[in-house]
């Protein structure tokens, strides 16, 4: 395939055409952090009590002390009861302070809260909706990453992007006015399939169109943009305290993005040529280096046509054999890599509200603690390369969720501080994880290897709440389990290539030989071959003709 990591050497790695694109896919992973986090606040168990409007029929002029005091029981630690009311009676108001109620029942007129955050009564015997809604929205999130993974190799990176906002901003509206918990639950998985959708594909084009010397950035401003959108959460849920205001702020901004990412946002030129579609290729590199104020030479795009057909290998089936068993090889380890990491971070996550500090405070440092994390990965991603930050914040954060199970219960600050550090090395190691998924594979297969880690990941997701159930039986359960496999992860980390400075493969035998004999040793290894290869430079670039047999 072309060489197109020249290409963007001649029009600008990172000018301003690609600057302007990532933004574009960016901003709205501000507000994707609203949707993935809207249930961590409904879940803590809001301070309030039954509805026992009834007896003011009896007395409209009691005051509010007085009616809780005559229509509800009290608990062991003397305080009124959330889930339990006096059986209202047919009855005068003197009658009922001389002698009293006795028969008590669950709320029959539905709670009172002090604020409105809460609407659907996830309270009680309907709690267990909480988790149903939680996994149903995550179930969504697998759905979308399932559906516009494969969908984007066929159709485009940008229909693949554009669709999926579009269902986000609709289904979003339609939460904020929907009547009940069960018309709820179908809104949110809708919500969940456009924001998977759109997360695991506006990584990829804005990816695509950026330089090796600034690759990283892809993933790392995206992940920024999410961890801002974080913090900015915190504080709209505290101020507001009303759930459908909550969601119609999150749409609001939305369907400004649906506008300009569907006038403007432009194709990947990557996809266009290994689809054959050099004319529109064309077009659109001559545009790019205009906006970056560069020239492309047309000789320049003529020498990628040729140099396509001069780089076809002779005997390519042997090439895609030793190129299957690599793949199936880092798919394997990158699908259990993305299942432990999301699992970990799904789990903390999700507990946020039993560390003993207030959840408000703790959304917030959760939000700001990535600010850093991908400030740094950005940075320190280019100078120690990808395999040594993998393995040392996949490490870190598996130790740091280990050290927590030596914190005595009830230290709320120092449990707090330990979960903060594990989300950082974990956060961390998410966008390590993400450029090398990216690196590793062909364009031709690219979005749907990203795809498949999103599924793997949304699996883990799923698994969190039900691993947190465990800890009823004992709370170092779930730390246990989920810290372990994040240190089997990085130590399975010592088994990677490094990928830095390195061009994304286009083709199978790219990615083959993205090393140079480096994974021909790897294929040697894996199976029975005799094979001769001629080297060729063509304009710089390395390329191999293969030939004799190879048994797999």
């Amino acid at each position: 395939m072309a060489d197109f990591g020249e290409i963007l050497r001649n029009i600008g790695e990172f000018g301003l055409f690609q600057q302007l694109t990532l933004i574009a896919l960016c901003f709205p992973n501000l507000f994707l952090s609203f949707m993935f986090a809207s249930f961590i606040f409904i879940e803590s168990d809001p301070e309030r009590h039954c509805n026992t409007d009834w007896i003011l029929r009896a007395d409209p002029n009691l005051t509010t002390d007085e009616q809780l005091n005559l229509t509800l029981p009290r608990e062991e630690d003397g305080t009124f009861s959330r889930c339990r009311m006096f059986v209202p009676v047919d009855r005068d108001i003197g009658s009922i302070r001389e002698y009293g109620l006795n028969e008590t029942s669950g709320c029959q007129s539905g709670w009172l809260y002090y604020n409105a955050l809460y609407e659907f009564d996830l309270v009680c015997d309907k709690a267990n909706l909480v988790e149903v809604a939680q996994t149903v929205f995550l179930a969504g999130i697998l759905i979308g990453s399932l559906t516009f993974g494969p969908f984007a190799e066929s159709f485009g990176r940008k229909r693949a992007t554009q669709i999926p906002l579009v269902i986000m901003f609709i289904f979003t509206v339609s939460t904020a006015l929907c009547p009940n918990i069960y018309l709820y639950l179908v809104l949110q998985f809708f919500s969940g399939v456009g924001a998977g959708g759109y997360r695991v594909n506006c990584i990829i084009l804005s990816t695509e169109w950026i330089g090796m010397s600034k690759r990283s950035w892809g993933v790392c401003v995206t992940q920024l943009f999410g961890a801002l959108g974080q913090c900015v959460l915190a504080g709209v849920i505290y101020a507001i305290r009303d759930w459908r205001l909550a969601q119609l702020i999150t749409a609001a901004p939305l369907g400004v993005v649906v506008i300009y990412i569907w006038c403007v946002l432009p194709v990947s030129a990557r996809w266009l040529l290994n689809r054959g579609r050099t004319e529109e290729a064309k077009q659109l590199i001559v545009k790019a280096a205009a906006i970056n104020k560069r020239s492309v030479p047309d000789s320049l795009l003529e020498k990628v046509l040729k140099l396509k057909l001069e780089a076809t290998p002779i005997n390519a089936v042997y090439c895609y054999r030793c190129y299957i068993i690599q793949c199936r090889t880092l798919s394997m380890f990158f699908l259990f890599l993305r299942f432990s990491l999301n699992l970990a971070l799904y789990c903390l996550y999700l507990n946020m509200g039993n560390f003993g500090l207030s959840i408000f405070v703790t959304q917030l440092l959760f939000g700001a603690i990535e600010i850093p994390a991908n400030l740094f990965s950005m940075w320190l991603l280019e100078v120690f390369g990808r395999r040594v930050l993998f393995i040392a914040t996949l490490l870190a954060g598996g130790l740091s969720c280990i050290l927590i199970l030596a914190v005595p219960q009830g230290y709320a600050v120092a449990v707090t501080s330990l979960a903060a550090a594990s989300r950082f090395f974990l956060i961390w190691a998410g966008s390590v994880c993400s450029v090398f998924m990216q690196e590793l594979t062909p364009t031709s297969v690219r979005q749907t290897a990203t795809a498949l880690g999103a599924i793997s990941g949304r699996t883990g997701g799923l698994l969190a709440p039900l691993l947190n159930i465990l800890a009823m039986y004992h709370w170092v359960i779930p730390i246990t389990v989920f810290s372990s496999l994040t240190l089997v992860s990085g130590a399975l980390g010592f088994l990677l290539p490094e990928t830095r400075r390195k061009e994304l493969p286009e083709t199978k035998l790219s990615a083959l030989l993205a090393d140079e004999f480096e994974n021909i040793f790897l294929c040697v290894k894996l199976c029975t071959a005799k094979v001769e290869h001629t080297r060729v430079t063509i304009n710089k670039n390395t390329y191999f003709q293969w030939s004799g047999t190879l048994k797999v």
